[in-house]
């Protein structure tokens, strides 16, 4: 018997549901259900730009949709809350579908997901909506942080801490970057090609591509489909790897033949990058506490034809227990982190994440450097990299780590940072990348030095 056909606003309310109700990772649920479902690629377009998009703009879209609800937003099913949401979406933020077919839609949906009362509701909010347009913006009037967060769509709470790190402005400007779409970018596999000799195979399918200007093995492809389903990628030429992301395995800068560390490994894109960079001549410890991620370290290193990493599994604090003091030449601490530097790839991150949760993981970004500090020879480098924005977890636990060991110090970021970026936020040592500096993920980067036992 044929399965019944899903729509596209269907599958993106089922997501939506099950994010709001069961916790699930949009991704992962999104994933699933294209899977599942089978739509054509207009289809599975339009549901992967409905479910994104509709997060990304949770808290601006209840603020509008909460005007026209009597009832109030929190008083509906899960359901019908994201397909408002959804039709909410499509009328603000997306010109290409018309307002009558949006409407036509949610009620014929409502029917079969709900029954004649629901659907009923749903029109009405929807055509109050549409016929009261001017009410669909935030006032100018309102508090700056309050404005920002309604306007750029972000937590309240998120917005008045970055005010008082980094001022309105600049606060404003990560936000709105943070809602702009990701752009592909790929690492070439320097042991196997060049990054002009693969740029030149892939655009002469068709496909737009130009070099990064952060990374020297960076690609930014501009069209071309997905990267990971190509014979290139299958082959080992290169890795999907955001441009930010690329700068880490630059500032461990290992050499060929040395003995090096990476503390948090998995799935091994930066690991990968750094054999690459010691041209397969050497070993790499990459370590991860969990077993089945060790496996995607294998599995990288073998696609990309590489041979120096011996992918390990452990507590990353106990590695000091583990390994000899001055065991590694470079030292990778890649460390986790509240991951409020890649909101543009996760925008989940912004509702569920809490000021809590950035305290308690800088107690770990602590402990995990004091484990490591001893593994370091004196004149290595041990590089601290995370993806976020905050400075608790930043520079300021950097300049907590070198008040307590008086053997390290940091090395000056013009010795290692990239042409043009002068102008980022640099600061112990670090390098704070911004979402808005090169249009890639936020990222900071510090490279610190060991000068004696």
């Amino acid at each position: 018997m044929q399965k019944p056909k899903t729509s596209a606003r269907a599958l993106a309310v089922k997501v939506l549901s099950a994010v709001e109700q069961d916790g699930a990772y949009s991704n992962l649920e999104l994933n699933r259900r294209l899977k599942e479902a089978e739509l054509s690629s207009a289809d599975a377009g339009l549901a992967t730009e409905l479910v994104y998009g509709t997060i990304a703009r949770l808290n601006t879209l209840d603020y509008y949709l909460e005007r026209f609800v009597a009832k109030g937003m929190a008083k509906l099913q899960p359901w019908v809350r994201s397909l408002l949401r959804i039709s909410a979406y499509q009328f603000i933020y997306l010109d290409r579908i018309p307002e009558h077919a949006v409407v036509s839609e949610a009620v014929n949906l409502a029917k079969k997901l709900g029954h004649q009362g629901i659907s009923g509701m749903v029109n009405g909010v929807l055509r109050n909506m549409i016929r009261n347009k001017e009410q669909l913006h935030v006032p100018s009037h309102l508090p700056v942080a309050e404005r920002i967060s309604l306007e750029h769509s972000h937590p309240l709470w998120m917005v008045e801490r970055w005010i008082a790190q980094y001022g309105e402005e600049t606060t404003e400007a990560i936000c709105r970057a943070n809602n702009e779409p990701p752009a592909v970018s790929i690492r070439v596999n320097t042991t196997m090609t060049t990054r002009d000799k693969l740029m030149e195979e892939i655009a002469s399918t068709g496909a737009v591509v130009e070099p990064s200007h952060l990374s020297p093995d960076g690609i930014l492809v501009r069209s071309g489909g997905n990267m990971a389903l190509t014979s290139w990628y299958r082959d080992g030429l290169f890795s999907v790897q955001d441009e930010s992301s690329m700068l880490v395995a630059e500032a461990v800068a290992p050499e060929e033949g040395q003995n090096v560390l990476d503390c948090c490994a998995a799935p091994g894109g930066k690991t990968a990058h750094i054999a690459e960079k010691m041209r397969d001549r050497g070993r790499i410890v990459a370590n991860d506490v969990h077993a089945h991620k060790r496996e995607l370290i294998l599995d990288q290193a073998e696609r990309l034809g590489l041979s120096c990493i011996d992918a390990v599994t452990g507590d990353a604090l106990d590695l000091n227990r583990r390994y000899a003091e001055s065991s590694f030449d470079r030292i990778l601490l890649d460390a986790p982190c509240s991951g409020l530097g890649v909101i543009r790839r996760k925008p989940d991150v912004k509702w569920t994440k809490s000021a809590s949760d950035i305290e308690d993981i800088s107690s770990l970004q602590r402990e995990l450097l004091d484990c490591v500090a001893p593994l370091l020879k004196p004149g290595g480098i041990l590089v601290y990299s995370t993806c976020t924005i905050e400075s608790a977890e930043n520079e300021h636990m950097v300049a907590d780590f070198l008040d307590r060991h008086p053997e390290y110090k940091a090395i000056e970021t013009s010795a290692w940072s990239q042409p043009g970026s002068r102008d980022w936020r640099t600061v112990n040592g670090g390098v704070q990348i911004l979402p808005q500096y090169a249009h890639s993920d936020g990222f900071y980067i510090a490279r610190l030095t060991r000068t004696a036992n």
